[in-house]
């Protein structure tokens, strides 16, 4: 059974599904969608375009789907979609898509820790952690399984790739490859996000093949036209392969240095 705070503002027009749970004060407007289960704290606010999932917890005073802070923002329809089981803390603030991509998202499974931005037209995977007063500037990628320090700053277009981790405080300007730790002021590789990987089932010899890949990509002296090419002529491996295909893809910063 849905149950709605007498003091919220919840428009007609909002879908709220089975057994959500509206809290004091709560503001949601008309063009909204919640997924049965979810629990919606005090204060927040969920504006048009929120298209929420099943059994997502959204703390007080966070705000979803506000209109992007970008000045070419027209008031075309966009969205923010959050994934099912995601936890949104305390006074994050999600801001909808703009007519370049449409949306921003964030996947399954996330925690969302407080005082987060992720800003216009960002894509945040599933089973991320994105701990707290994290800033994601606009069109960031954010793939699965990657853990964001607190109080890191990411620079808009930039891509941080699976299975990730970035020290806290980084000020994140450079494409982050697959499964690697980065961290420091300069921001930089600083090795494989080991427990990260063991704790996710990866095996000796994949975390092994992992580690002479970028041993390759990083120490070799090689450029990464040519590192690229020897990881493709020695390796049969499929994590060695998402590394190639990190590589390939059309990136608007640099890939992260040593």
């Amino acid at each position: 059974m849905t149950t709605i705070h007498p003091t919220a503002i919840v428009d007609p027009a909002a879908k709220l599904d089975k057994n959500v749970t509206v809290g004091p004060y709560v503001y949601i407007e008309g063009d909204v969608e919640i997924g049965d289960g979810t629990d919606i704290g005090p204060h927040v606010c969920i504006y048009n375009g929120a298209r929420i999932g099943k059994n997502v917890k959204i703390f007080q005073s966070a705000a979803v789907s506000n209109r992007p802070q970008d000045l070419k923002y027209a008031g075309e329809e966009t969205f923010f979609y959050v994934g099912d089981n995601s936890i949104i803390r305390e006074f994050v603030t999600l801001h909808r898509g703009t007519i370049d991509t449409g949306r921003s998202k964030i996947g399954k499974d996330c925690l969302i820790m407080a005082y987060t931005h992720v800003a216009h037209d960002c894509v945040i995977g599933n089973n991320c952690i994105i701990a707290n007063a994290v800033q994601v500037a606009g069109h960031v990628t954010i793939e699965d399984w990657v853990i964001v320090g607190g109080g890191s700053l990411l620079h808009q277009f930039g891509y941080i790739a699976e299975h990730s981790m970035l020290q806290g405080g980084s000020h994140v300007s450079k494409d982050v490859p697959p499964y690697v730790l980065a961290k420091n002021v300069p921001f930089q590789y600083m090795g494989l996000n080991t427990v990260g990987l063991r704790r996710r089932g990866f095996t000796n010899k994949d975390i092994a093949a992992i580690k002479d890949a970028y041993q390759i990509l990083y120490f070799s002296g090689l450029n990464i036209s040519d590192a690229r090419q020897r990881l493709i002529d020695e390796f049969d491996n499929e994590y060695v392969t998402n590394i190639v295909k990190f590589i390939d893809k059309p990136k608007k910063r640099s890939i992260l240095t040593r």
